[in-house]
């Protein structure tokens, strides 16, 4: 049997048959775990060996990461040589070599420089600033998504200026001068023979629109064309691949609209749903069986994926074995369930003889990484943030920490410097290297120069001094607030005062409403700190006890990216696409946080919602666990939380529910107490579980021990506690204000709360 014949007879019948059809347009559906990657490089093998050049095969890849996979694989398949000279790389790489060899057609110099993300934001500054635009209307960020989706569109700015729709719509946005900034910006690009990476788009589609000679070239360059990811593909480079072969039609796509979870990056999921309306001789393979999961995870995926209209039909299974449902976990609250999850993963750790690295936890935005990060961490859990980094390492959260650190300590001059023009107040990097130089050469502090600079014979103008003064003046301010305030009431003072929640507030781009969410999680957390703190101890939180917890958990997270050690992976589901792992918890699956409140109003964002989960489900090899909280902290308080809708749209079949049913809650109360209301979780325990609450030996205390003892409570009460869930107090000390419950929570521990402060409530057995 030759090489050939070896890696045909690995392949299932439906994978055979879309590599070795060839005669026209196909299109590949391929489930989650079906074999995609083997699929396309054993195609472009196929080919190879069917006598076309490598140079006529042009293959499309959305990373660096997965060109350089199949370049490996078809090197195995046929020889080294062969898989270099394919055109095979990223739509940006290919597209940029295109361009160096036609560059003179478009006017361009052969050797133009691509502008990545920052030197094209601060290509709009200095546009912003020409212009004496004011950058809180006229946002950087917003900017730069702008000329993105305009250019993704095929939208130059000669013909932006003269679409009037468009040019009302920013007339509506108020930002009327839109255009004249894509204007100038383009002619910048130009006058320095440069391109940002939607421009590469956009100047490719003009090549081939504008110069026949140059199109027809390139379609009798590249006889055949494969697209990986195609669901993923926006409008231009659907555009420029249906040039490419709009005479030949020899193409091969390969995707799974199931899978469609970047609109808001420009993808355009018809691409694929549309497919055989560009190739009506198209034909269709379906690679249905999924390598990667059990049964049950498989079947339940399909059962949720089943509820959207927009999709082709398939049917995908699994031959692996059964395997567990999918469970669903309810907590309390999102502290009990990261308590919860960090349980569940050390428990499974022990019984499946598993790494850490075989687990991950999903969830829909960045900000949630913050409490799993801290049950982790109680637990000792190794674990790394992936696709971002550490919540606390996080850009905007360094920055609120920083205003933290000198609203404490005013000589931190690292804080200092980071935050004495963030957000920006005119004061220059020239100006404070003014004032470091003086407060090096007199051996003080930079706040202390800052404090008077004309007493260190700090050269400035007028309007530096006065805006020096009102940064003073506003942080001395904060000072004395601080010795008056608790952490949380002057950490909400500082961010509003310093003008970052409105900086982080102006507009909706994907970068702001991140950050947005990140601000409100850092005042979460500072505000469940200082609850805490009063609880256990009756006391204040100041900002500098929280400062010292903070400073703990930077100097324990150490950001690596170290992909061999035996750490927990922590991501959101859009970076989890095209990963895998043995255990996968998928988190947060409440109303409007997964679906997102932004998707409620329209039914295409729902189905987009959904199929992020059914992503996140089909990253699961043996076990995927769902969980969600009842009640989540936000804006400083615990918010009621309804569990997904997503939840119901899995068969029952397949999934198994650990949760109570309200019908089956506590019951009625009794005389002089209060009940909770709301569902009790009932959870597997921890391999070093608390004492059970069923069956714990408790110390009853001597008469009259209780005397004064707010609420009624009693030793052996089962509790709830809105932050720690469900526990039984173990002993009462003390009476009146000072009255102070020891209790052990089924997921927290066991905790000494003063009950005057402790937000708890009895529940009937």
């Amino acid at each position: 049997m030759n090489t050939e014949e070896v890696y045909l007879e690995q392949l299932n019948d439906s994978q055979r048959e879309a590599v070795m059809y060839c005669d026209g347009p196909a299109l590949v559906v391929a489930g989650a775990g079906s074999g995609k990657t083997r699929v396309l490089t054993c195609k472009i093998a196929y080919l190879l060996r069917q006598g076309y050049s490598p140079y006529g095969i042009l293959a499309l890849t959305f990373t660096n990461k997965a060109a350089r996979e199949m370049k490996s694989r078809i090197a195995a398949l046929t020889d080294e040589s062969m898989a270099q000279r394919l055109w095979m790389g990223t739509f940006h790489s290919i597209f940029y070599r295109i361009l160096r060899f036609e560059a003179e057609q478009i006017g361009f110099p052969p050797d133009f420089t691509i502008y990545d993300s920052a030197d094209s934001k601060s290509l709009i500054r200095i546009i912003l600033k020409e212009m004496q635009l004011d950058e809180k209307v006229y946002r950087p960020a917003l900017i730069q998504s702008r000329l993105s989706n305009a250019k993704n569109a095929l939208i130059t700015s000669r013909s932006y200026e003269q679409n009037r729709e468009m040019v009302e719509h920013d007339m509506r946005a108020q930002i009327p001068l839109f255009r004249e900034i894509y204007k100038r910006y383009q002619a910048r690009c130009f006058q320095a023979g440069a391109m940002d990476f939607d421009e590469l788009l956009l100047q490719t589609n003009i090549l081939l629109r504008d110069h026949p000679e140059t199109l027809l070239k390139y379609q009798e360059m590249f006889r055949y064309v494969l697209v990986d990811e195609y669901q993923d593909t926006n409008f231009a480079q659907h555009l420029i691949v249906t040039r490419l072969c709009e005479r030949h039609h020899r193409i091969c796509v390969v995707g799974d609209d199931a899978q469609s979870i970047y609109s808001f990056r420009g993808a355009n999921i018809d691409n694929m749903l549309r497919f055989k309306d560009h190739y009506p001789d198209f034909r269709i393979f379906k690679l249905e069986r999924n390598y990667r999961s059990t049964q049950n995870i498989v079947n339940a995926a399909n059962s949720l994926i089943g509820k959207n209209r927009e999709q082709i039909p398939k049917t995908v299974y699994s031959e692996n074995e059964p395997g567990s449902k999918i469970r669903i976990l309810a907590s309390y609250s999102d502290y009990e369930e990261g308590y919860l999850v960090a349980s569940q993963i050390a428990e499974l750790r022990m019984r499946e003889h598993a790494r850490y690295a075989d687990f991950a936890i999903l969830y829909r935005t960045n900000a949630q990484s913050r409490v799993m990060e801290e049950a982790l961490r109680k637990r000792n859990i190794a674990y790394r943030v992936y696709g971002s980094q550490s919540f606390y390492q996080r850009k905007e959260i360094r920055d609120i920490i920083a205003y933290f650190r000198v609203t404490v300590n005013p000589h931190d001059g690292e804080a200092l410097r980071r935050i004495i023009n963030f957000p920006a107040r005119g004061i220059g990097e020239t100006t404070v290297n003014k004032l470091l130089a003086a407060a090096a050469a007199h051996q003080v502090s930079l706040w202390t120069v800052l404090s008077a600079p004309a007493e260190y014979a700090v050269a400035l103008s007028e309007g530096t001094i006065r805006r020096l003064r009102s940064f003073h003046a506003m942080m001395e301010e904060l000072m004395k607030e601080n010795r008056q305030l608790s952490a949380d009431e002057i950490a909400e003072l500082l961010v509003k005062r310093s003008g970052m929640a409105a900086a982080f507030f102006q507009d909706r781009t994907v970068e702001n409403i991140s950050r947005q969410e990140n601000l409100q999680e850092l005042l979460n957390a500072i505000a469940e700190f200082c609850a805490t703190r009063r609880e256990e101890t009756g006391e204040e939180t100041s900002l500098t006890d929280f400062l010292m917890e903070v400073s703990l958990i930077t100097d324990q997270d150490t950001g690596r990216e170290d992909r061999e050690a035996d750490q927990v992976t922590l991501m959101t589901v859009h970076a989890a696409k095209g990963l895998e792992f043995d255990n996968v918890f998928v988190t947060g699956m409440e109303e409007n946080l997964f679906p997102s409140a932004m998707a409620k109003d329209s039914p295409h964002a729902v189905e987009e919602e959904r199929r992020l989960f059914y992503v996140a489900i089909t990253r699961a090899r043996k076990h995927c666990t769902v969980s969600y909280a009842r009640n989540r902290f936000r804006n400083g308080e615990n918010t009621a939380c309804r569990p997904s809708h997503f939840l119901n749209d899995m068969d029952p079949r397949y999934v198994d529910r650990q949760e109570e049913q309200p019908n089956r809650q506590a019951g009625a109360a009794q005389p002089g107490r209060t009940f909770a209301s709301s569902p009790v979780s009932s959870f597997t325990r921890d391999v070093r579980p608390a004492p059970s609450l069923t069956k714990l030996e408790v110390s009853r205390p001597e008469a009259g021990e209780q005397g004064g003892i707010p609420g009624g409570f009693q030793v052996g009460d089962i509790v709830r506690h809105e932050r720690f869930g469900r526990g039984r107090i173990l002993s009462l000390e003390g009476g009146g204000s000072n009255a102070r419950a020891s209790i052990s929570f089924e997921h927290s521990g066991t905790k000494s709360l003063l009950l005057k402060y402790a937000k708890v409530t009895i529940l009937k057995e």
